[in-house]
């Protein structure tokens, strides 16, 4: 899933672009970094998780570019697309059910563990799961924050430019 935002005013980043290239890059990077370390925590906020790997797993990444900056908020672990998005119904493997059970249910005789969990695989055999969403939901949540961080990026260029102090 890849969720965007564009700024407004690019015409003006343009041309500061032109003018002061290391200040942009500097601000930019600046505000895609603050939005991506936002966005990480509320994420990580919203994940659902027994053992805390997949919290665990979701990152974020900031680079500077010859024309701007970009950001990604994200995950090493390929099973949160399905905690993301859900699943049709299939069979998933009862062991990996396992470590849910005992965590989350407390359950720690290995015959009930495994009982459970197999009950657990035929629910989602015959109905899939629910996506959770963390990522989308907190980018709905929180676009309105990171649109406002760079609006205060854009004001610290536009300060800069004119040789006064950032806003």
């Amino acid at each position: 899933m890849k969720l965007s935002m564009e700024l407004q005013g690019w015409q003006f980043l343009d041309e500061a672009f032109r003018r002061a290239p290391d200040l942009v890059r500097k601000e930019l990077l600046a505000a895609v970094t603050e939005a991506d370390m936002l966005l990480e925590r509320e994420v990580k906020d919203a994940t659902p998780t027994a053992t805390g790997v997949s919290r665990a797993s979701i990152f974020s990444r900031e680079q500077a570019l010859p024309d701007g900056a970009i950001g990604v908020v994200g995950t090493s672990q390929t099973h949160m697309a399905y905690v993301e998005l859900g699943t049709q119904p299939h069979f998933p493997p009862v062991q990996a059910l396992e470590d849910w059970v005992r965590v989350k249910l407390g359950i720690s005789d290995p015959k009930k563990v495994h009982g459970i969990a197999y009950l657990i695989a035929r629910k989602i055999a015959r109905r899939g799961t629910k996506g959770k969403e963390m990522f989308k939901l907190t980018w709905d949540r929180y676009q309105p924050q990171v649109e406002a961080i760079f609006s205060r990026a854009t004001a610290r260029i536009a300060a800069g430019l004119a040789g006064g102090a950032p806003a």
